[in-house]
C-alpha cells in the first residue's frame, strides 16, 4: 500500500490495484477513485465538490446515509462491524463518536451513529482511519493494526493526551496523527514513543508513505 496525506483527514490509498480517497476535503484530488470513503457527513471529510471531482463511472462511495444527499450521488453505508469487498481491498466500518466533547451541555459535536471510523486491509496489512472521535472502549478491541490515522488536535475530536492513550491501547506498527489543526504533532509523537513500541510518523500535506 502507499499512502498520502492531502491534508486535515483527507488521505488517499493506493491499495492492491484500487485508488481510495477517505474523507475528502483537503489536497488534491487528481486521479478517478475506486472507493471514496466519507467517515461522516460534515463538511471537512465529506467535500462534494472534491468527491465529484474524482467520481468515475465505476466509483463506489462508502459512507453515512445523509452523506449521499449531501454530494448528491448514491452511497453504500456500513455499519460498525459490516464489510465491504472491492476486489483484494476489504472495508470494515467501526464505531467513531464523542463521550466527552460536547456542542452543549448532553449533545456532543458527533454522537454515536452520526458517523464510523473504518478498517482497511489489502495485502496482508490495516490501516485504520479512526475518523472523528474520542478515544471509546471499542478502540481497546481492535487488533492488527499496522498504521493508524488517528485525530489529535482537540476540540471536536481527541486530543494529544487521548491519542496517545487510544494509541496505547490499540497497539498499531505506526501512528500517523491528523486533524491536528495548530497543535504540535511533536507532543503525541514523545508521549507515544515513550510509553509504546509504536513509531509515529509525522507527515506534511503531501506527504507519501510505503506501508
Amino acid at each position: 500500500m502507499k499512502l498520502k496525506w492531502l491534508g486535515h483527514a483527507s488521505w488517499k490509498l493506493k491499495a492492491g490495484d484500487k485508488t481510495i480517497y477517505l474523507d475528502p476535503y483537503q489536497g488534491d484530488y487528481d486521479e478517478v477513485a475506486d472507493v471514496i470513503l466519507a467517515s461522516h457527513s460534515h463538511t471537512d471529510h465529506c467535500e462534494p465538490s472534491k468527491v465529484k471531482a474524482v467520481i468515475g463511472d465505476g466509483t463506489v462511495v462508502v459512507a453515512p446515509s445523509d452523506c449521499g444527499a449531501k454530494i448528491g450521488a448514491p452511497v453504500k453505508s456500513l455499519k460498525p462491524g459490516e464489510k465491504a469487498k472491492f476486489g483484494d481491498v476489504t472495508v470494515e466500518a467501526v464505531e467513531a463518536y464523542n463521550h466527552k466533547r460536547f456542542r452543549s451541555p448532553g449533545v456532543p459535536f458527533h454522537p454515536k451513529g452520526l458517523g464510523v471510523g473504518y478498517l482497511v486491509k489489502a495485502g496482508g496489512k490495516t490501516v485504520y482511519h479512526v475518523g472523528d472521535s474520542d478515544f471509546i472502549p471499542e478502540m481497546e478491541d481492535l487488533e492488527g493494526v499496522d498504521v493508524l490515522l488517528i485525530p489529535s488536535g482537540g476540540t471536536y475530536t481527541m486530543d494529544t493526551e487521548d491519542a496517545a492513550e487510544a494509541t496505547a491501547a490499540i497497539k498499531p506498527k505506526t501512528a500517523i496523527p491528523m486533524h491536528i489543526w495548530d497543535t504540535d504533532p511533536g507532543e503525541y509523537k514523545e508521549k507515544v514513543e515513550s510509553t509504546s513500541d509504536t513509531k509515529v510518523v509525522i507527515l506534511k500535506p503531501g506527504d507519501t508513505i510505503d506501508i
